[in-house]
């Protein structure tokens, strides 16, 4: 498929980009009602800001005159009070935060930001658990518990990869390989679909699994599986001499591949027995593009064209059905994507209570897949 195609997505999604920034003055967005493109805010990012600081990393690529770069390092400012924070969900936004601005600019601050955010993460491994815990910080602990795992938590895997690659440092290298593996032992299913979460004693040994977001505590939720095909596929595509990622990658994404509906949009809940009358979530379908893309960029052209294809088969889905239109008579901004669910289930947070909206992280990986596939960033960079 020709990058001409993919243009006026990422045209619409950097109008968007453009309005959140201009009405996130302080905080940094979360959800967005889906009619009419307000967003909640959180003060200092939770666990998804990073998402939209990286929007505007990449935003900055693709047109420096409409965003200054001055605009990701005032919304990374926001999020500093989190770099310590005991929580292992914050890989995932200071790779997108602080990592994505060193790869893609050679940003100091970011870079430093970053790097604090790993070496804490690497600190916070339990060598008795075999795993990093989620955190007594981490935004779900007081909804499932301290001795909790999930798979949520391969989030802290692609920052600490590139950290060790930055610092040379061979212990967070360790740690990243070790919770990997552990994480993937314990909620991968032999089938290759994903549980969610785990509880363990002290010593590490598994006392149950659950699906705490989930339609129920066996089910797979789509966002659980999502994050494992992420996570694995990034960590084929910056590890190519560790064939066990590769793997497993394949393996979950073959999974979600022969199981995701015939127009590519996942339910929230695989096993919903509602479906087809319950709710799709376009944020999972859009990181099982991303997830797609990366794994092609590990194959190769011969090995990975498959995903590719996926991934574009993907994106053109979410750009022509879930991605709200430039139109005078709609009240909605253009470039949301609209279909997302945060959760269905009343036992997190209420501030994560939503669905059918637009959610930032979801906006993130379909962008950074229109990026790619317009060449605004080669593939395996990022």
């Amino acid at each position: 498929m020709s990058e001409s195609q993919y243009l006026p997505a990422r045209e619409r999604m950097l109008k968007r980009i453009a309005e959140t920034r201009d009405t996130a003055r302080s905080g940094l967005p979360h959800w967005a009602s889906a009619a009419d493109g307000k967003w909640t805010f959180t003060p200092d990012g939770d666990w998804t800001g990073g998402a939209f600081v990286g929007e505007l990393w990449l935003a900055h690529l693709a047109d420096r005159s409409q965003f200054p770069i001055e605009d990701a390092r005032a919304a990374l400012s926001r999020m500093l009070p989190r770099a310590e924070r005991l929580t292992a969900f914050k890989g995932f936004g200071f790779y997108h935060a602080g990592a994505l601005g060193s790869i893609l600019f050679k940003e100091e601050n970011a870079r430093a930001v970053a790097l604090t955010a790993a070496r804490s993460l690497r600190d916070m491994f339990d060598p008795h658990l075999g795993l990093i815990p989620l955190g007594r910080d981490a935004e779900e602990a007081s909804a499932v518990g301290a001795s909790e795992s999930s798979i949520d938590s391969l989030q802290a895997t692609g920052l600490l990869y590139w950290a060790a690659d930055e610092l040379s440092d061979a212990r967070m290298e360790e740690v990243a390989n070790a919770h990997m593996r552990r994480v993937l032992e314990i909620h991968v299913r032999q089938d290759n679909s994903v549980i969610q979460s785990s509880t363990l004693d002290h010593t590490g040994k598994v006392l149950r699994t659950h699906t705490h977001k989930g339609y129920s505590d066996i089910s797979t939720w789509g966002r659980a599986q999502g994050w494992a095909m992420l996570y694995t596929a990034h960590a084929a595509m910056v590890r190519p001499d560790e064939p066990l990622w590769r793997d497993y990658a394949v393996r979950l994404l073959d999974w979600w591949i022969d199981h995701v509906p015939a127009d590519l949009i996942a339910f929230w809940d695989f096993d919903d027995p509602a479906i087809p009358n319950t709710g799709r979530d376009t944020a999972a379908t859009a990181i099982a593009a991303a997830a797609a893309l990366r794994l092609a960029s590990a194959l190769g052209p011969e090995g990975g064209a498959k995903y590719r294809l996926f991934a574009e088969r993907t994106v053109t889905q979410l750009s022509s059905k879930y991605l709200t239109p430039t139109a005078p008579d709609d009240p909605r901004p253009p470039g949301m994507l609209t279909g997302g669910c945060f959760t269905r289930k009343a036992i997190v947070r209420d501030i994560d209570a939503a669905q059918n909206v637009e959610l930032i992280f979801g906006s993130y990986f379909l962008f950074e897949c229109l990026a790619i596939l317009t060449d605004l960033v080669p593939p395996g960079w990022i």
